[in-house]
């Protein structure tokens, strides 16, 4: 017969004090765990819940920040320009310095006159400005670009065509929206004001899905994390008189397939003034390049690695500062990678490393049959002979763009990049063996000579471009007219409603 607890205890009074103890850590631990669980609802609902109302078509990031201070911090982070990794990063780069190959590639292109890395999203607008590029246009109807330029740059984008036609939009010159388009890249390109779910802000990646017969509204949150992003990080053109921005995806997103897209319409940016070639220009097909990525394949998402979650308190956010994993690699890579930061950096350069340098070799072929071509027609050919070689270096040229022009290709798509680079590098070899046989039926068997590109400025005199009057008109606009326009977006915001307080 078992003894009664009561006995034990009048017996062996410890035992009592031991229950009594034990009960009481027990209680105590479980009310830790309450506590925490109440604690971690309470800031859950307080961080998804925003603070102030946002207007749906909100542009202006500080006052998104307002609702959502924690990803408003980290967003703001991106002004740092200090990170510069081997082919990348967010500090200022002049790549036309760093390779004048490209001043003679982008030859008669706006390209050939200023082309710098990409600082971050928070420098969309005033990168803009800055750049030789857009011209300085003195009203609102001149200018070398359109507003079709404006589409990825800015929140504001979305505020001005809900009043007006996409069409309407993409037609007017670029600066007539210098006085609208103000904001740089922030919330409201990807996210919901109510409660920060994302949304597709692009209406030509809608479009292009469309004419595919995809829904691309419907997709699960790790597919929006990649979706997001591929809004603007992708090929694009502008298509017709009226520059309506495109995206070539009717018959595939491969290399091969955007190219007979554009070839079904005779499609070309513009004509080189060396070689005559009608030139495809890549703009930054990350999208396409990152299908192939064996990252892509199996489930991460742009944001897993450029914007991986990160702790605040005892929930879990987005880390909005939108940069290179290199730049992070303890809260990107070294999630899911077990190897050391060391070890883990040198594959990323290791298969930079390969693609750059077979990037170079189609670099430095395409250039000589650039310089080949035009020798050609001053000594005498005609369209007939040049015909089949103007066809492979455009195939050549943009097989080179498509990868140069993707920011991460070497990484994401190694195995795609080099399959393409190799693919442009036989199309460059064969054009120059033609061009040597035109050469030969116009009696020049001597190597062409070859100018001296061995700077950007010795390269942007070979190609006819005043560098010096560009950058003094650039600094004159910059300092004389751009300020109205900018005094004008002032004026507008001071009368916009700041977001109301709804708790």
């Amino acid at each position: 017969m078992k003894t009664p607890l009561s006995e034990k205890i009048a017996k062996n009074p410890w035992i009592g004090w031991a229950l009594f103890l034990g009960t009481m850590i027990v209680v105590f631990v479980l009310g830790l765990l309450a506590a925490s669980i109440v604690q971690r609802r309470t800031e859950a609902n307080l961080m998804n819940t925003p603070r102030y109302k946002i207007d749906e078509f909100e542009p202006r990031n500080d006052a998104w920040g307002m609702a959502f201070p924690r990803e408003y911090q980290t967003y703001s982070q991106m002004s740092d320009t200090l990170f510069r990794s081997k082919y990348g990063g967010s500090a200022f780069r002049d790549l036309l310095d760093e390779d004048p190959r490209l001043v003679i590639l982008f030859a008669g292109y706006a390209f050939s006159k200023d082309f710098n890395q990409a600082r971050g999203h928070v420098y969309s607008v005033v990168d803009v400005h800055n750049t030789l590029r857009t011209g300085t246009p003195a009203n609102d109807n001149e200018g070398p670009q359109n507003s079709s330029c404006w589409a990825c740059k800015s929140p504001d984008v979305a505020r001005v065509m809900a009043k007006m036609p996409p069409a309407d939009f993409y037609k007017t010159k670029w600066s007539a929206m210098l006085s609208e388009i103000v904001n740089p890249i922030g919330c409201a390109n990807c996210h919901n004001p109510s409660d920060m779910t994302l949304r597709l802000f692009q209406i030509p990646l809608k479009e292009a899905y469309e004419r595919m017969g995809k829904n691309v509204e419907s997709l699960p949150l790790n597919k929006m994390r990649t979706m997001v992003c591929a809004q603007c990080h992708v090929e694009y053109y502008f298509k017709g008189d009226g520059k309506y921005v495109t995206f070539p995806w009717d018959k595939g997103l491969n290399v091969d397939d955007i190219e007979k897209y554009y070839d079904e319409y005779a499609f070309a940016d513009w004509i080189h003034p060396l070689s005559k070639t009608p030139i495809i220009k890549a703009q930054h097909p990350d999208f396409e390049l990152f299908q192939h990525s064996i990252h892509y394949q199996r489930g991460v998402s742009c944001a897993d690695c450029h914007m991986p979650y990160v702790t605040e308190g005892s929930q879990k956010i987005t880390d909005h500062k939108v940069q290179s994993p290199l730049n992070n690699m303890e809260a990107s890579c070294m999630v899911c990678h077990k190897q050391t930061k060391e070890e883990l950096i040198k594959n990323v350069y290791d298969r930079q490393d390969r693609v750059y340098n077979q990037k170079i070799v189609l670099e430095d072929l395409l250039v000589k049959a650039h310089i080949e071509a035009k020798f050609a027609w001053d000594n005498g050919a005609n369209e007939k002979m040049m015909e089949p070689v103007l066809k492979l270096i455009r195939q050549a040229q943009w097989r080179w763009d498509f990868v140069a022009a993707s920011h991460g290709a070497s990484f994401h798509a190694p195995l795609e990049s080099m399959r393409i680079i190799a693919d442009g590098i036989e199309k460059a070899s064969e054009a120059r063996l033609q061009l040597s046989r035109v050469l030969a039926t116009l009696g020049h068997n001597e190597p062409v000579p070859m100018p001296d590109l061995s700077s950007k400025e010795k390269a942007q005199a070979y190609v006819g471009i005043d560098l010096k009057k560009l950058k003094g008109e650039k600094e004159e606009w910059k300092k004389n007219v751009l300020p109205k326009w900018l005094q004008l977006a002032k004026e507008r915001e001071q009368n916009m409603p700041l977001p109301e307080r709804i708790m």
